[in-house]
C-alpha cells in the first residue's frame, strides 16, 4: 500500500508519518483503542514548508527507504497530478489552520484549504486513487451552548479558517456523492502534543512559561475546548483509513473538556509557576464559546477510545517542550512568536 499524505512535515501529519512507519508500538499509548498494522510500502511526504512545516519533524523516520519528501504546494494542478499517480491512499492533513491569522488575512486559507483540497481531489479522481481521507476540525460546526454536535449536525463557522475548512469538507463529499470517489472525512477536537508549532495555546504557553514570560488570557477565559492529544487523533484517523465507510463523517475527540482559564491553571501548575504570569487581553473576534464533539459514532463502528488522559498527556507534553528547546527556539525567532 502506497500512501500519500499532504502536509506530513507538520505537527499532526508528521505524528501520522512517523505512526506509519513506526508502527503503533512506537507511540505513546494507554487504555485506548490501537492503531491498526497499516503496513505502507511506500509513504509519500506532500508539505510546503511553510512557517509551521518542519522537516525536523520527520527526522526520527528520515532514513526508512520507504519514505519519500517532497516540497511542494497542493495547488500545483501539474505536481499534485504527478506525485498523485500511483498511490493508494491519500490522507490529507495540509491546511491553514490558525484562526488568528485567517482574522488578519482570510486568502491563503481559501486559496489552500478549498483550491488545494479541490486540485487533490481531481487528480485523485483522474488517478483512481482507493481511498481519500480528508481530515477537518470540530469548528466547522460553530459553537454549541450544551450537548455535543453529532456527525449530521448542520454546518456553521464563524471564522474565515473554519469557513474555509468546512468549504473544503463539502467539496470531498461532493466528490464522494457526484463520482462515487472513496472519500471519508475525520473532524477532531483541540489537539497538543509535541511538535505542535509554537502559536498555539499550549505550547505558546508552555515556551513562554519557560522562559520566564507571560501568557495571554483571552476575555473572561470561559471558552471551552476538548482537548485530544495527537496520537490519540492519528490512531482515529488510522482506524478510519482502514475501516471507515465512504461517504461518512467520522468525529475524532479526547473526552476532556476544559474553559481555557482552567487549562491555563493547568499549564501554570505544570510549569511551576503562578497567576502573575497571566495578561488578560481583549477576546478575539467571533470566539466561539464551546466545542464538544460527539464520537459515539467512531467508538461503536471503529472501536476508537483515546489512551491518554489529559494530566498525562499535558504533563509529558510540557517535559517535551523542556527538553527540545533547540526545536522550538529558532522557531519562535523566525516566526516572531511571543
Amino acid at each position: 500500500m502506497r500512501i500519500l499524505v499532504t502536509g506530513g512535515a507538520g505537527f499532526i501529519g508528521s505524528e501520522y508519518v512517523r505512526m506509519l512507519l513506526s508502527g503503533p508500538s512506537g507511540a505513546p499509548g494507554g487504555a485506548g483503542s490501537t492503531a491498526p498494522q497499516l503496513a505502507p510500502s511506500a509513504v509519500t511526504v506532500l508539505d510546503k514548508l511553510t512557517y509551521s512545516g518542519n522537516l525536523e519533524n520527520l527526522a526520527v523516520v528520515r532514513d526508512d527507504p520507504r519514505l519519500r519528501f517532497v516540497q511542494g504546494d497542493i495547488c500545483d494542478p501539474a505536481l499534485v497530478d504527478e506525485i498523485v499517480a500511483g498511490h493508494d491512499v491519500i490522507v490529507h492533513f495540509a491546511a491553514e489552520s490558525h484562526v488568528d491569522r485567517s482574522i488578519n488575512g482570510a486568502a491563503p486559507f481559501v486559496t489552500t484549504n478549498v483550491l488545494g483540497t479541490q486540485t487533490l481531489l481531481d487528480a485523485a479522481l483522474r488517478h483512481g486513487t482507493g481511498r481519500f481521507v480528508h481530515v477537518s476540525t470540530d469548528e466547522v460546526y460553530g459553537s454549541i451552548e450544551e450537548g455535543s454536535w453529532t456527525e449530521g449536525w448542520p454546518l456553521s463557522p464563524n471564522s474565515p479558517y473554519s469557513a474555509s475548512k468546512a468549504g473544503s469538507d463539502l467539496l470531498a463529499l461532493s466528490y464522494h456523492r457526484t463520482h462515487g470517489m472513496d472519500v471519508v472525512l475525520t473532524r477532531c477536537s483541540n489537539n497538543y502534543g509535541p511538535y505542535q508549532f509554537p502559536e498555539k495555546v499550549i505550547p505558546l504557553f508552555v515556551t513562554n512559561l519557560l522562559d520566564g514570560g507571560t501568557v495571554p488570557l483571552y476575555g473572561d477565559g470561559g471558552n471551552i475546548r476538548d482537548w485530544l492529544h495527537v496520537h490519540d487523533h492519528c490512531v482515529g484517523i488510522a482506524l478510519v483509513q482502514e475501516k471507515g465507510r465512504a461517504g461518512e463523517v467520522y468525529h475524532i475527540g479526547g473526552g476532556t473538556e476544559l474553559t481555557n482559564k482552567e487549562l491555563t491553571g493547568r499549564l501554570l501548575e505544570a510549569c511551576g509557576v503562578g497567576w502573575d504570569r497571566v495578561v488578560p487581553v481583549a477576546d478575539r473576534k467571533g470566539h466561539d464559546r464551546r466545542y464538544s464533539l460527539d464520537i459515539s459514532k467512531i467508538s461503536e463502528e471503529l472501536g476508537y477510545a483515546p489512551s491518554i488522559d489529559l494530566e498525562r498527556g499535558l504533563t509529558e507534553t510540557v517535559q517535551w517542550y523542556r527538553d527540545n528547546r533547540a526545536w522550538w527556539e529558532p522557531l519562535k525567532a523566525r516566526a516572531g512568536v511571543a
